[in-house]
């Protein structure tokens, strides 16, 4: 095996990278170094997070840099600030043998005028977020017109986050005989796209199958209703003691809110997204690089740039609306040769992307069964009885031992040992004693078998076009609480002040359940079974003389939504005219 002295390094640098603890280079730095130092080129390097690639990018760039001239020499580009200030961190840590050469990191989300102070002191190199640098750019605080190497780091997220255009407008004020370097860990069309227009006869590595996942992580799923979803992550949590894991929700929303409940639920938890402020990310970050919280709930822009080592779990609590985003997320775990384990929890409705996964990450994702109650406490019961016993004493409670001994000195050794245990053990036993059934679905059965063939149902839901909603914003919001894909809900039909939809028959539990005491901003939000099918639709209202518009539902039963028979009652032009605001939209 080779060492970092053997790949062409000055000492400098590879004595900063021993003192850090690194002997031996992993498998891209080891490709990557030697063919930058040796030759001016760009570079297509393919990767999995977690396999070095700042360091296969950032050593060979800190030695082809001149230290004695004070000009913007090279430039980092990468998706978040989270990641920015980690690779800022990283070289900075390289280049502590090389005086005079500075790094400054340029992102959003901080004063731009301390940016630009640091920008003064003309560093050679700058670490940067696309839309601050482009910005920064357009002031006047930056030139890149002088730079010899532009660096893409984590390019397939950049452009998944809809950089594409910043990326294409930076790169046009760099100089067209520059080095273009480009790490990704998947190469959707995009990438290509960048490399074809904006690189010259690049060199490629790849390390495994292009967006291929790495070998030392294991993939599970899960199979639940929507309405149990969080219910199965508590599971998934507790059948694991010592889990160190990141949740992955697709909102900021989702993300605060299962942060909130799992530290209401007694565990050790925080939130990361791109509502918080810098010096909110920091603290969240802090406490969990120390463990000090065992669960980090996350979005995937947010996460770009989480660099924790020995996660044990990632945890899908719902699937990214891009399906390469799951080799992105299932990075985080397995690294440095250490196994890993990625969980996904899906309803039935998302099964049939099961093979859309596993033809992305190249390895099969295993169904597994959630555990019951009883098994999860029995798993507690054990670990609780191993750390104990793993436990070192501590000296400075010898002298509190024979207080302690005349305490307990009526306790049988069972007694102790049972009441002992109990005490951490009691909180798994009384939740799980009431929530022991089993909570997974069959995935064998697809939601377009037999079983949805045989009914579907339409509802009634009291918001409509006065709230804001036509029917593409209504089906957003129904797919989202309830956890359904976009094929699950249809025939949504907006009126004014309320609105019906269509599910499978399968559904109707999950949307009742759902949406049982849910509130929107405040306002209670109904939902009841319409029983007319064609409520909503053409023909689903008859025109009475004295009333207005009447529903044909006969069945007698209270209205949906004010606890009366509804009824839409006739308008007058001159009443709709006045309702209405320019061009048709509803008024304030």
């Amino acid at each position: 095996m080779s060492s970092f002295e053997s790949l062409g390094l000055i000492a400098p640098l590879w004595e900063a990278v021993r003192d850090l603890g690194y002997e031996n280079p992993t498998p891209i730095q080891e490709e990557v170094i030697p063919m930058l130092l040796k030759s001016e080129t760009d570079l297509v390097a393919l990767a999995q997070t977690g396999t070095g690639k700042t360091a296969a990018f950032g050593l060979p760039l800190l030695q082809k840099t001149e230290a004695a001239q004070r000009t913007t020499q090279g430039v980092i580009l990468s998706p978040t600030r989270e990641l920015c200030l980690q690779i800022t961190r990283e070289l900075k840590n390289y280049a502590k043998n090389l005086p005079g050469l500075g790094i400054t990191a340029v992102y959003g989300g901080a004063s731009i005028r301390d940016q630009a102070r640091e920008l003064s002191r003309n560093p050679q190199i700058i670490v940067a977020t696309p839309g601050r640098i482009k910005d920064m750019i357009g002031r006047g605080m930056i030139n890149l017109t002088g730079i010899g190497y532009c660096i893409l780091d984590e390019a397939d997220e950049m452009l998944n986050m809809g950089f594409y255009e910043d990326i294409k407008d930076i790169l046009s004020k760099t100089p067209a005989d520059k080095s273009t370097w480009l790490f990704s860990a998947t190469m959707p069309g995009e990438v290509a796209r960048i490399a074809r227009e904006f690189m010259h006869k690049p060199k490629e590595v790849t390390m495994g199958t292009k967006n291929k996942a790495t070998d030392t992580v294991r993939h599970e799923y899960y199979t639940v209703s929507g309405r149990h979803r969080y219910a199965a992550l508590r599971r998934l949590v507790d059948s694991n003691p010592g889990i160190f894991s990141v949740i992955f929700c697709r909102t900021k929303r989702d993300t605060q809110k299962v942060a909130e409940k799992l530290i209401e639920d007694g565990y050790n938890a925080g939130a990361i997204h791109g509502d918080l402020s810098q010096n909110q990310r920091d603290m969240v970050m802090g406490a969990f690089r120390k463990k000090q919280s065992q669960l980090l709930v996350a979005t995937d822009v947010a996460a770009r740039g989480i660099d924790v080592d020995n996660i044990t779990h990632v945890i899908h609590y719902q699937l990214p609306d891009e399906i390469e985003t799951y080799t992105h997320r299932s990075g985080r775990t397995g690294r440095a040769g250490k196994s890993g384990v990625s969980m996904v929890i899906m309803t039935r409705s998302e099964v049939r992307r099961v093979r859309q996964i596993e033809k992305i990450i190249g390895q099969p994702l295993v169904q597994k069964q959630l555990p019951d109650g009883m098994e999860i406490c029995e798993i507690q019961l054990y670990h609780l009885a191993s750390k104990i016993r793993d436990t070192e004493i501590n000296p400075s409670i010898e002298g509190y031992v024979p207080a302690i001994r005349d305490v307990l000195e009526d306790l049988s050794r069972d007694e102790l040992i049972q009441k002992m245990v109990s005490v951490e053990f009691s909180r798994f036993y009384e939740f799980y004693h009431k929530n022991s059934s089993q909570l997974s679905e069959d995935s064998s059965k697809s939601v377009d078998s037999s079983e949805v063939g045989q009914g579907r149902t339409r509802y009634f839901i009291n918001i409509g076009e006065r709230d804001g909603f036509d029917w593409m914003e209504l089906k957003d919001l129904l797919k989202k609480e309830l956890g359904l894909g976009k094929e699950d809900i249809f025939h949504v039909d907006v009126k004014d002040g309320f609105s019906f939809f269509n599910t499978d028959s399968v559904f109707t539990p999950l949307v009742l359940e759902t949406f049982r005491r849910f509130s929107l901003k405040g306002r209670p939000i109904h939902v009841e079974i319409s029983s007319n099918p064609r409520d909503g639709k053409r023909g689903g209202f008859r025109k009475s003389k004295k009333k207005g518009w009447k529903s044909t539902e006969s069945t007698g039963k209270k209205s949906f939504a004010s606890g009366s028979s509804y009824r839409h009652k006739k308008k007058t032009k001159k009443a709709k005219k006045a309702k209405k605001g320019p061009k048709g939209r509803p008024g304030n």
